[in-house]
This record gives C-alpha cells, structure tokens and sequence, in this order.
C-alpha cells in the first residue's frame, strides 16, 4: 500500500445521501462535500463519485461541478458517503504478472490497472452499529469490477480508516478498533497482524491503545488520532488542557508510538496538532473534531476547518511538512455532524 502522498491516479467517494446521518443539516454536508469534490478534481486527476441514480444527486453534482471538472459518476449504490471504510484499499504488486487482470479497464480509466490490486475488507459497519449496510459491503467489489483491477478479498473485519502507512513498511492502527470483538472475535492478534503485512507489504506494526477522541463512533480510527506527512514524519492529535477527558488517552496514543519507534530502532519525529479549542457541537451533540482527518491529493492537502480559532494553527503545521502542496481548509463542521470528515470520505487511487 503506497504513502498518501504517492502519486493518484483518482479519488473514489460516495454521494451524501443518508437522512439518518444528517438528520438535520444534509444540504449543508452536501454543499460541503461539493466544494471537497471540486478542490479535489483541481489537484487531483479525477474524482470518482459512487451515486445511486438519486436524480437529485445527479443533477446537484452535474449542475454544479464546472463543466470541464474531472469528476467522473459511477452507478454504485451505498448506504452511506464513509468511502475510506469500505471502498477498496488499493496496493501495488511488486511484479506485474501477480495481479494482471482478465480484461482491459474501461478508457476513462487513467492508469495500468494490471498491477493495481484492490483489498476487500469484510465490512460490517463500524461493528454493526448502522444497519443496513449490506450495499457498501458490495463497494469494493463493484469498484474493482469498474476498473477491471484485481480483486484481492480479506476475512479481516475493518475499514480504510483503521489504516495508516508511509513507504517506509510502518503501518499505525489502533487495538482498539481492529482488536474490537465487534469485528474480528475469532481472531488473535498474531493472525491480525499476519493478515495486515499480507494484504498490505508492511514490516512493522504500531498498535496505539489510547482509544478514540470523544464524539467517534468507529472505536477509534487512527485517521483522527495520527498520520504520517512523510516518510519518517508523524503528526498526532493532542490537547494541552489536562482537564480534557480525552488528555489520558491522547497521553497514552503518544506513549505508544513513542514505545513503537524505539521498538523498531525507527528515529521518527512527532508532532503535535493541536484538536480544535472549542468543543465541536451540533445541537447539543459533540462530534469529533481532528485535524488529522485531512486528506492528501497530487498538489494539495485538504484540511477541516471547524470555525474554531485553531483553525489556522492547523494549516500552519501541515504547511510545513508539505512545502510542495497547496494546504487548503474548507469548511466541515456539517460533514463532521456525520462523524467523519475529508480522509473517512475519500479513497485514494494510486497511479501505476
């Protein structure tokens, strides 16, 4: 599985559309990601959008994406917009033959799919906590049939967002999400590892055990809670106010990977970004608020913005560990009310 910041051939999401989601403020979460799609089809070189033939959803996104955008809708119904979780996860063969595919993929296709293979975790809804969910269990399959790439399929329970890796074999994942009995009961942990370094050519693991930030409901993403900007780089979710519930566990993610590096002998620098000042809330709801939950294109970082005076302090820190992208926040106070933002939405693509 290649960095983030490897070179994309496109970027998969799926259309905003679950009222149960966003009981409240839908149009709003599908303003937003409109103006996610459009940053995204600037500095990347296309957007693939899973729609479900919604007529609505088909005449918002033809009518207000730019007419030369280079977004591309695919008829693939979900049940919910979270594509980091169960679209593919995408990995590059070493060898070509070890994943060339039966046919051609499709000419609107801007890559060699013949060493792309496309992970298909089992997916079962953060733990089976929003039924249905049996369309986007069918997404990775669908995608991968789109594009004619290989289909690679797990019996692992989890979801992209559980997944960070740079190009130097380090995998960052959390006990507890992957370890969750919701997910994998069955499983010991040296079978979770050994189904990890598999599907994704990783050598070490670091296990963070600090839980999840207040307000996510996925027991804990390292999306939220840590990223790599760089090969040997890690920025992390932290709070300075020992008064905040969630200072132990942040406390406890930064031992971890701190224990993790000594481990593997690895001389990582780790940064903090600062979780928003303010308390992120709907309607009397917290909703998780991370800056870590940015996602990278080709020429550009995309950043949440809460409407929080951390918001800038945010950009500033990113900005220095990507002096080759644009750093770019957009507002995502209405998408996170479904908590998750730019990186739970977006799947990478890599480019062969």
């Amino acid at each position: 599985m290649p960095a983030e910041w490897q070179p994309h051939a496109g970027t998969w999401l799926s259309w905003p559309h679950n009222q149960e989601t966003w009981p409240h403020n839908l149009k709003k979460a599908q303003e937003e990601f409109r103006r996610l799609v459009n940053v995204i089809t600037e500095t990347d070189r296309h957007a693939y959008v899973c729609v479900s033939g919604d007529e609505m959803a088909l005449e918002f996104l033809q009518t207000q994406i730019p007419p030369k955008s280079k977004t591309i809708l695919c008829e693939i119904p979900t049940n919910d917009a979270w594509a980091r979780d169960y679209a593919p996860t995408f990995v590059v063969a070493e060898q070509l033959s070890d994943l060339r595919p039966s046919t051609q993929p499709p000419p609107w296709f801007p890559t060699d799919s013949a060493n792309l293979g496309a992970v298909d975790w089992r997916y079962n809804a953060w733990g089976g906590k929003y039924p249905p969910f049996d369309l986007d269990q069918n997404v990775a399959r669908l995608v991968a049939q789109e594009t004619q790439t290989q289909l690679m399929p797990s019996k692992l329970c989890l979801e992209g967002g559980a997944l960070e890796v740079n190009d130097a074999g380090i995998l960052l994942t959390t006990r507890s999400c992957v370890l969750n009995p919701n997910r994998n009961p069955n499983w010991s942990f040296q079978e979770v590892e050994s189904e990890l370094k598999i599907k994704l050519g990783v050598e070490h693991i670091i296990w963070l055990t600090g839980d999840a930030i207040t307000g996510d409901d996925t027991d804990g993403h390292i999306d939220q809670l840590a990223r790599f900007v760089d090969d040997t780089t890690i920025v992390y979710a932290w709070t300075d106010d020992r008064d905040d519930p969630q200072f132990a566990n942040l406390k406890q993610n930064l031992a971890d990977l701190k224990q993790g590096l000594e481990k593997w002998d690895l001389n990582y620098d780790l940064v903090p970004l600062l979780l928003p000042q303010e308390t992120v809330t709907f309607r009397g709801q917290r909703i998780p608020g991370s800056y870590c939950n940015f996602y990278i294109t080709n020429e550009a970082v995309i950043v949440p913005q809460f409407e929080d005076v951390r918001d800038q302090l945010a950009l500033d820190v990113l900005f220095e560990h990507f002096p080759n992208r644009n750093v770019i926040g957009l507002p995502s106070r209405n998408l996170s009310v479904g908590l998750g933002s730019f990186h739970c939405l977006t799947q990478q693509m890599p480019e062969c």
